[in-house]
């Protein structure tokens, strides 16, 4: 019971954060596309969770992420606040709050990725594990640079906003990078840790 209060209380927060961030954001478009996949990734969680239930790490990862793509979603990723204070203050060439949220797309997936993995018992060993899993979350990487080309094409000018590229060329592969180096450090700093939750849990 106090699992269910506690994944209830996060379930209660996030809702309350996302119903507030649609409250004047900088782009009512790229608010929407943004945070899209939070609200897709709640539901797959409401709806399937009877049948599975993560682990609390796991759970708290997910609301840390939903926030972090929520929060982009208000003041779009090329300006969130906070990092265009980090940008002036310590004279960056950019706001990298979106390299921050593509860190977290390859390290906070990995974490559901690799639970799945380990309780389905799909892989044999976790050697096995550990690489699918960083393949998984950069093909999710390399999935959603596809979305994004295919929203700007559809839409033009209107994604501009969403794909915030701030004059980077190269800022799909910086941000399918990131994802990577996300996803690896995340098996190799709470690959161990999450193994022992999930050996305690069963």
């Amino acid at each position: 019971m106090k699992q269910k209060n506690f994944h209830l209380i996060l379930l209660l927060s996030i809702s309350v954060i996302l119903v507030t961030s649609g409250i004047n954001p900088h782009d009512r478009f790229t608010w929407f596309l943004e945070v899209f996949p939070a609200v897709i990734g709640i539901i797959v969680l409401i709806t399937t969770y009877n049948k599975f239930i993560f682990a609390n790490l796991t759970y708290i990862l997910i609301w840390f992420h939903a926030v972090i793509l929520i929060v982009g979603g208000h003041y779009t990723y090329a300006e969130m606040p906070l990092f265009n204070w980090l940008r002036d203050t310590f004279d960056l060439s950019r706001n990298y709050y979106d390299r921050f949220g593509h860190f977290a797309q390859g390290f906070i997936p990995a974490i559901i990725i690799r639970e799945i993995l380990i309780r389905k018992k799909i892989a044999k060993n976790i050697a096995w594990t550990n690489f699918i899993t960083v393949s998984i979350c950069l093909a999710i990487s390399a999935s959603y640079e596809i979305i994004e080309f295919i929203v700007a094409v559809i839409t033009g000018e209107s994604a501009t906003a969403f794909l915030g590229t701030q004059g980077d060329v190269w800022d799909t592969q910086w941000d399918m990078i990131f994802a990577l180096f996300g996803s690896i450090v995340s098996v190799l700093t709470l690959g161990k840790y999450h193994e022992n939750l999930l050996k305690n849990k069963q």
